[in-house]
């Protein structure tokens, strides 16, 4: 049971962050169990409405991987996968656009509403936020690859007191064009760096990057991380977000985490402590 010296010693503890980190924009890349558990979804949306209220700035980036699978499924539409990448056709691409845009990003801005913050949902078309070319359309089809990044409608959301929601689909200079789907990680890093935020932040499913022993390793740099993916440490679906984290570095981000969104209140236990829940990796 806690006692009141307990409560206010734990908002004590976040006080120094809160200075630290206040009017600094932070994107959020939701994914994994805490975009698929009720539960998980009430305490995420709580944070980031914390977050917004104490004066930081969160920008959520969010995938829908499964939610995409799914649909196409019960639609009777074939989808393949190579090299861990979706190939998007033209018809799966319609899906896509309407499960990431139309279904998953008005419920993260329901949610986020419903406690008391104000988001706005994008995608990456609106006002050619996200442009993008294909990554290799004879393999991936319309799987693409972010060329611009351009801020302006972000920031105007940001000055006006919202919490921008985007689905990662991207704009074609073509007219016509279905647009492109893109892999929610890159599409956080990129984001990060265009909008010069302070941290960018993964949600996982595991506790973090782990070593050869499946421990936790709380704090990386570049190099380090780069001799982890060398030996084989680090692999499967944890290098397409450390090679995230690393492009993150390099556009001028300060600080990169990955983190176990399974733990109820991750975010706030990352940003606004001093143990952390993840692993953080810096230059």
């Amino acid at each position: 049971m806690y006692s009141n010296n307990d409560i206010v010693k734990t908002l004590l503890d976040a006080l120094p962050f809160i200075k630290k980190f206040h009017n600094e924009k932070i994107v959020i890349k939701y994914g994994g169990a805490a975009q698929t558990s009720d539960l998980l979804k009430e305490k995420f949306a709580q944070d980031i409405v914390l977050l917004h209220t104490v004066g930081l700035k969160p920008i959520v980036v969010h995938g829908g991987g499964k939610s995409i699978t799914q649909m196409l499924t019960d639609l009777g539409v074939e989808t393949r996968f190579v090299d861990g990448q979706r190939v998007t056709t033209k018809e799966v691409m319609r899906i896509v656009e309407m499960v990431l845009s139309g279904e998953i990003n008005k419920e993260i801005v329901s949610l986020l509403n419903t406690h008391g913050g104000k988001a706005i949902g994008i995608s990456g078309k609106d006002a050619n936020f996200l442009e993008a070319r294909p990554k290799d359309f004879e393999n991936f089809g319309y799987t693409g690859v972010i060329e611009h990044v351009h801020p302006q409608v972000v920031n105007n959301i940001i000055d006006d007191g919202f919490v921008p929601v985007i689905a990662p689909i991207a704009s074609s200079s073509m007219v016509g064009h279905p647009g492109f789907n893109i892999n929610a990680d890159l599409a956080a890093s990129q984001i990060a760096v265009a909008l010069k935020a302070r941290k960018v932040l993964f949600l996982t499913d595991t506790a973090g990057v782990l070593d050869k022993d499946m421990q936790l390793i709380s704090m990386l740099d570049i190099e380090k991380t780069q001799k982890l993916k060398a030996d084989g440490t680090i692999g499967g679906g944890m290098v397409p977000k450390v090679d995230a984290c690393i492009e993150a570095l390099r556009g001028g981000v300060k600080k990169a985490h990955i983190i176990d969104g399974r733990v109820e209140h991750s975010l706030l236990l990352e940003i606004l402590t001093s143990s952390g829940v993840g692993t953080c990796i810096e230059l």
